[in-house]
């Protein structure tokens, strides 16, 4: 009996695994296109995994996984939409100190002029201010590396100048005037960047603040602006987002939260794998009682969107200028471990009429057509007339007031500005593009620093400063002997608008922009047509009556 039960004992052994492998089927939920047990699960299977060591392990030529990794990367979020992006580590500083509102660095604002390094203005306060560094000067040598007329470029100086706080550099200076070099042995220190470029009151009770991004800091720096402003006698207030591409919601909810009352929806969001988030106005507005206007055009985007959508949909204010870009798209950030990172889009944003503005876009392409859509948008004709731009009557949505308002394709504003198309401005245009007019009032500036020092402030300089027919004349032959031919039908039809355009850059080079933008205003139809809806009066159209 013994020997029978040793004999049989693998075969009841065998039996028992069976059943306990039936039994564990059983109880385990299989999918319907499962055909076997032991089917792989493909929807763990890394392919591209697999893929990259393959080619890694067996190609003909040597191969850097990384950079194969990365380029496969890159063609992924090529065929998902246009803003989700890959950012190296060695660009992840350059992209995020925008963002965050500060970097580390010596505090300059440079320019490469003629091959060299060349210091626009020291940062107020900042490291390099404190050594002495001054406007005009020339950067020969950093540290012991020579960056004069050897093709520096705006990223390399960037990457020898910026540093971590408390480091320090050695930078060899050219001063106009003063014979040989001279060394400084600058710091470097936490540097901040502001939001906004200039907040002042172009008159009596109307204020104007151009903001450039939507960082950290943004909402700070506009707070401050506005409670100057007001402390002045603002009660009307142009907001300037004209060429700003965005950056932080949260900025952007926080900016318009200022202007509307509580519990008005600013914006909401929404994705396939990201439930509806809705954010509403609090009561914590400080300018529920300030008539606002803002000013968008081509380069306007993302937040700069967010804050025009919310009041234009709410009936609170009116916008002026041309369409703004059209992304509707908000990206989330994944820090990798080797420094890298990934922006990817998670969800759309919704004005408060329920209209998502994003464009239209192809994938596959590298989202050329997407991104030359300016060059479109001016071919078309749409910068010319209104009556170019085509919106889908299906996106069609009606604000409270009444107002109808388009999805799509960006905001379009409630009065729409044209560019200026007299031929006559051909000549005055191709100064523009070729930049003549900057470069000239940059080499005037350098050339006569200590004769315009006698100006203290801008205000001495706006007052006293002529652009005399002298000068006037040196410039039309500097433009000359650069390419653009003297036209003299253009010449005579543009001699306000050069005249003008060569103070307000020289004003910058003192000044910074506060030397600018009060200058060029006087050109600048968008600005003036602001200005004329606070003297007149709009309808709820959008229109002057």
């Amino acid at each position: 009996m013994k020997n029978k039960l040793v004999i049989y004992l693998p075969i009841l052994f065998a039996l028992v695994l069976i059943c306990g492998i039936f039994l564990g089927y059983k109880l385990i939920p299989v999918s319907s296109n499962q055909s076997n047990l032991f089917q792989l699960n493909l929807n763990r299977y890394n392919k591209l995994n697999d893929v990259v060591n393959y080619i890694v392990q067996e190609y003909v030529d040597s191969i850097d996984k990384n950079h194969l990794a990365e380029e496969g990367i890159y063609g992924i979020l090529d065929n998902l939409d246009p803003h989700s992006q890959y950012i190296t580590a060695e660009e992840f500083n350059d992209v995020n100190d925008q963002l965050i509102g500060n970097f580390e660095g010596i505090g300059i604002q440079f320019r490469i002029e003629k091959d060299t390094i060349t210091v626009i203005h020291p940062i107020a306060g900042g490291p390099s201010e404190k050594v002495g560094l001054m406007a005009g000067d020339r950067i020969v040598f950093v540290d012991d590396s020579l960056v004069a007329g050897v093709g520096v470029t705006d990223r390399d100086a960037m990457k020898m100048l910026k540093g971590k706080r408390g480091t320090e550099v050695k930078v060899g200076i050219y001063r106009r005037g003063l014979i040989g070099l001279h060394d400084f042995t600058i710091t470097r220190d936490v540097i901040p960047t502001y939001s906004v470029d200039i907040a002042y009151m172009p008159q009596e009770t109307t204020g104007y603040i151009k903001v450039s991004k939507f960082s950290a800091t943004t909402f700070d720096d506009f707070n401050d602006a506005t409670r100057e402003l007001k402390e002045r006698g603002m009660k009307y207030l142009i907001l300037d987002l004209r060429g700003n591409e965005g950056g932080y919601l949260k900025s952007a909810i926080d900016m318009a939260d200022e202007f509307l009352e509580k519990e008005k929806l600013i914006v909401y969001t929404e994705g396939n794998n990201q439930p509806r988030e809705s954010f509403y106005a609090t009561n914590k507005g400080k300018l529920e009682d300030i008539d606002v206007v803002i000013l968008i055009d081509g380069g306007s985007a993302s937040a700069s969107e967010i804050v025009a959508g919310a009041i234009q949909d709410n009936d609170r204010g009116f916008i002026i200028g041309r369409r703004s870009f059209g992304k509707g798209l908000v990206q989330r950030q994944l820090d990798l471990l080797d420094g890298s990172a990934l922006r990817l889009t998670i969800a759309r944003y919704y004005t408060p009429t329920g209209r998502c503005i994003q464009r239209p876009y192809e994938r596959g392409n590298g989202f050329e057509d997407y991104y030359s859509e300016s060059y479109h948008r001016y071919i078309n004709g749409e910068l010319e007339e209104q009556d170019s731009i085509h919106f889908i009557d299906s996106l069609k949505y009606i604000t409270p007031g009444g107002k109808v308002v388009y999805g799509g394709g960006g905001i379009m504003p409630d009065v729409f500005v044209p560019i200026d198309k007299d031929e006559r401005l051909q000549y005055f245009n191709n100064l523009i593009q070729k930049g003549l007019i900057f470069r000239f009032a940059f080499d005037y500036t350098d050339k006569y620093r200590s004769d315009l020092q006698q100006y203290k402030n801008f205000e001495s300089f706006n007052k006293q400063f002529i652009i005399s027919d002298v000068l006037f004349n040196e410039f039309i032959d500097n433009a000359n002997t650069s390419g653009v031919k003297q036209d003299v039908e253009g010449v005579e039809f543009a001699r306000d608008r050069i005249r003008i355009m060569l103070k307000a850059y020289i004003g910058r080079n003192l000044f910074d922009d506060e030397g600018f933008y009060p200058i060029y205003h006087t050109i600048d139809n968008i600005f003036i047509e602001a200005i004329e809806s606070f003297n007149g009066s709009i309808n709820q159209y959008g229109k002057i009556d």
